[in-house]
């Protein structure tokens, strides 16, 4: 009998399956998936299994939990009528996109940006228009003006990742006012940066801004993020949305998190520090080129192999980002800003791997 399992799938399906994927080698010091590197305090943790181990496990959360999240909307100084949550700011955006995107529709994703972009366009049949971000890697404004004029959705991340870039924020006003595609920027890195767009979504239905607590609350393996739209267009959001997609565990977590935001938020300005710190040694550092950021990250070259100056410092014990497939990077890594010892291990193994990788001869 012939085999047609094939013919279930979408045809896009083929060259996307194992796009996204991630090379976790075990080190000691790990610097690869921007993380927060201070767990929460064991009272925290304690607070949370208290909060959970009163409520009944065997019902289904709030089909809609609004207390929640008011509570959520609150802290963002936003409506509830503006918010709505999510497992992760991943699944956000595929509501968003599920609601916006088919075959037949563009998405402008500047490149290099967060590869899940262009996978759920693409994914959902759309033409992705990667233009955007100029050869310095900071964003550019005229050339994202021309490319919405026919894009039905615009996604920016500011700060962008891998390249920590943002977008002026008066540049962003005149192109959310002057253009009619629906603009989601993407603020994961916000409390990195400090410039926030969410006053703008007060008076621009065509903007949606998203959050994650991954980074700066440092709940990364809890899953928790929240869009802010306008609320004529909260209901449309919504209804691409799974429901009870919040546990009764990220919801309890997130509310501590909120309540102790001073306590967990306390490290960002020794992470601020830190990327100013790592940035200066590797400016100092022959041959390596590092690009300016707002995030807690940074994206450097060399004139090495990047995945040979990878490997080697997998070898000793640190673990970096190989971005090198992504567009315009052929020869850049991206390290995330640890605690002062993990940087000065990266510095250190960074400074033995171009020891031990010779140059690539120039073309």
């Amino acid at each position: 009998m012939q085999n047609t399992t094939f013919r279930f799938f979408k045809e896009q399906l083929a060259r996307l399956a194992g796009g996204y994927k991630l090379d976790v080698p075990a080190c000691p010091v790990k610097l690869n998936q921007n993380e927060n590197p201070y767990d929460w305090p064991a009272t925290l943790k304690q607070a949370v299994f208290e909060h959970v181990r009163e409520q009944d496990w065997n019902r289904y959360p709030p089909f809609v939990p609004q207390e929640f999240t008011a509570r959520v909307a609150r802290y963002l100084n936003v409506d509830p009528t503006q918010v709505l949550v999510g497992n992760g700011s991943n699944e956000l955006l595929y509501a968003i996109f599920v609601a916006t995107l088919e075959t037949g529709r563009k998405v402008v994703i500047p490149q290099p940006t967060f590869t899940l972009y262009k996978l759920l366009a693409e994914l959902l049949g759309a033409q992705v228009i990667t233009t955007g971000l100029g050869p310095d890697m900071q964003y550019d404004a005229a050339a994202l003006e021309t490319a919405a004029r026919d894009a039905s959705v615009v996604v920016l991340a500011s700060p962008n990742n891998p390249t920590g870039s943002v977008i002026n924020p008066m540049d962003l006003e005149h192109l959310v006012q002057t253009t009619s595609a629906l603009w989601v920027v993407d603020e994961a890195y916000f409390e990195f940066h400090g410039e926030t767009a969410l006053e703008l979504v007060r008076t621009c239905p065509n903007l949606v801004v998203l959050r994650t607590f991954s980074k700066a609350f440092a709940t990364a393996g809890l899953r928790f993020g929240c869009m802010v739209c306008h609320p004529d267009a909260l209901t449309m959001f919504a209804a691409a949305k799974l429901p009870y997609n919040l546990n009764i565990f990220t919801m309890a977590a997130v509310e501590v998190a909120i309540e102790h935001a001073v306590t967990l938020k306390g490290r960002l300005e020794e992470i601020k520090r830190e990327r100013e710190r790592v940035t200066r040694l590797l400016k100092a550092s022959k041959g390596v080129h590092v690009y300016p950021s707002r995030a807690n990250f940074l994206l450097f070259e060399t004139d090495r192999n990047p995945r040979a100056l990878w490997q080697s410092m997998v070898n000793r014990g640190v673990l970096t980002r190989d971005v090198s497939g992504y567009p315009g990077l052929g020869k850049a890594l991206r390290v995330s800003i640890g605690r002062p010892e993990e940087n000065d291990a990266f510095l250190k193994a960074l400074e033995y791997a171009i020891t031990e990788v010779p140059p690539e001869a120039k073309s």
